[in-house]
């Protein structure tokens, strides 16, 4: 299809949206944030979305003020797309994006709206132990993930599956959504529906605070929050001093065990909670690469009735 589409976009969502849409609907511009500087050798590393764009050779712009970026707003201004998609793009946008475009600045957003606005909507839902979300296409408005809604479709969870497996399954669907009805974007026959304020919910961003796991939980509560934290930031616990983030986990069929409590079992490795017992399945220990939590009990030697760090 031939239409002039702009991209701004930043991160892993956002790519994987991007390689989708652009087999079938190339952007004639792609617009991302500057590469960040990260790590003990203060390395710059550029975005998601600008790997992917160099990838498939499109049109690449670095942006880091888009609503105050003259060179920009000047380049809109001679090319004037039809339509901005902002996805995953880590920037509050403005005018003259909002209403310049003709058909305006559409957002993939993985849920449901108006239920999940906001920063971290698949990690929210998995930690809430929800089995369906999905992913929606609506026109931003000034007030975050409020806007209007074009199109959405429904995803069941699976009971294993964690936030960046999920992210990458409604990145595809709401990628294919767009490319499969975007041309009624382009001749005005879309139709779109308000979101009911009533019905709002907010998935803020996680705070890192939260990936340490509360052992008074249960393990059907503790294997939601493993899945929707995995892989970043990771939930973890400390044990023997030392902290071993949980990586994949699986409510097992055993009696409650002592919160906190870590035992082994057939080669295997439960931690006992007060609703239950959690098998754990890949850990990753503090300095170490994520293994099977049985390998790693093996080098315990694990005391009896030994249990976390409180």
């Amino acid at each position: 299809m031939t239409a002039k589409i702009w991209f701004f976009g930043t991160g892993c969502f956002a790519a994987r949206c991007l390689e989708e849409i652009a087999s079938k609907c190339r952007p004639q511009l792609v617009v991302t944030a500057p590469p960040s500087v990260a790590g003990r050798g203060l390395k710059t590393r550029s975005t998601p979305v600008e790997e992917v764009a160099l990838k498939l050779e499109l049109p690449l712009r670095q942006s880091a003020a888009v609503n105050r970026d003259a060179d920009l707003i000047r380049l809109y201004g001679s090319e004037k797309p039809e339509l901005i998609l902002v996805i995953d793009f880590g920037q509050k946008v403005g005018e003259p994006w909002l209403n310049g475009p003709r058909c305006g600045c559409i957002n993939i957003h993985p849920s449901l709206l108006p239920r999940y606005r906001g920063a971290a909507p698949v990690q929210r839902a998995l930690m809430n132990g929800e089995t369906e979300t999905g992913v929606s296409l609506f026109r931003l408005v000034e007030k975050m993930d409020a806007g209007p809604v074009w199109l959405q479709g429904r995803c069941a969870i699976g009971p294993e599956e964690n936030a960046g497996e999920l992210l990458g399954r409604m990145a595809v669907a709401g990628a294919r959504l767009f490319t499969e009805n975007v041309a009624s974007l382009l001749n005005e026959t879309a139709a779109l529906t308000p979101q009911d304020e009533a019905l709002a919910t907010v998935a803020a961003k996680i705070d890192k605070s939260e990936a340490r796991l509360d052992l008074a939980l249960g393990a059907r509560k503790l294997h939601d929050l493993v899945r929707g934290l995995c892989p970043a930031p990771g939930a973890y616990v400390t044990f023997r001093g030392r902290r071993v983030k949980i990586l994949k986990t699986r409510v097992a069929p055993h009696p409650a065990a002592g919160s906190g409590k870590l035992f082994a079992a057939g080669g295997r490795l439960f931690l006992g909670t007060p609703q239950g017992a959690l098998e754990l399945l890949t850990v990753q220990p503090e300095g170490k690469r994520p293994m099977a939590a049985g390998d790693w009990a093996k080098g315990l030697r694990l005391e009896k009735d030994e249990k976390l760090d409180a």
